[in-house]
């Protein structure tokens, strides 16, 4: 894939843009963790049926899309090789919409630098706030150079994708497609 330099002038801008500004206060909102909606369960290293690998990179994945099998086991190996911050997600178009106002508390705590995460701002926003680890099986929040997995069983009739929702990364285009089949 060709890197579209204008998204990634975007992505980049509106990332700096935001952890540079002073935000007012905390809106409250759905974690977007998978509430509300099936969009498949943590599953177990003996279910994997095989592996994808996504590299993340400052303004798009790779592979920019997926087709899984209703009911299949994945393991997602992935590598952050951007320059900035970037979340793996799976969910729902609308729980990753959802999930954008913790996005931002976590920037406003301090927790997310535009390339670093701070964990102990993390832990001291988990102890006030009862959230800000991120610690969820169907997501991964990756500084550059950093790699993880997530293990994930999807459900059957699900419209999901995979997305960073750091603030601005969405609407830069950050997401990908995944295709459930039977």
């Amino acid at each position: 894939m060709k890197i579209n330099t204008s998204k990634f002038t975007t992505a980049v801008a509106v990332s700096a843009a935001i952890m540079l500004a002073t935000f007012g206060a905390s809106a409250a909102g759905n974690h977007g963790h998978g509430h509300g909606a099936n969009i498949g369960k943590a599953g177990e290293a003996k279910d994997v049926t095989r592996t994808i690998n996504v590299t993340m990179y400052d303004n798009y994945y790779e592979p920019e899309n997926v087709t899984i099998k209703e009911g299949e086991t994945v393991r997602f190996v992935v590598k952050n090789a951007g320059q900035l911050v970037h979340e793996f997600n799976i969910a729902t178009a609308a729980m990753h919409k959802a999930h954008g106002p913790e996005m931002m508390m976590m920037v406003e705590h301090g927790v997310l630098e535009a390339d670093r995460i701070n964990w102990d701002a993390a832990k001291k926003m988990q102890e006030s706030m009862g959230h800000g680890m991120h610690d969820e099986p169907n997501s991964l929040l990756l500084e550059p150079g950093k790699s993880g997995e997530v293990i994930w069983t999807f459900p059957d009739h699900a419209d999901l994708e995979f997305a960073c929702n750091i603030p601005g990364h969405y609407d830069a285009g950050m997401m990908g497609e995944i295709k459930l089949t039977h």
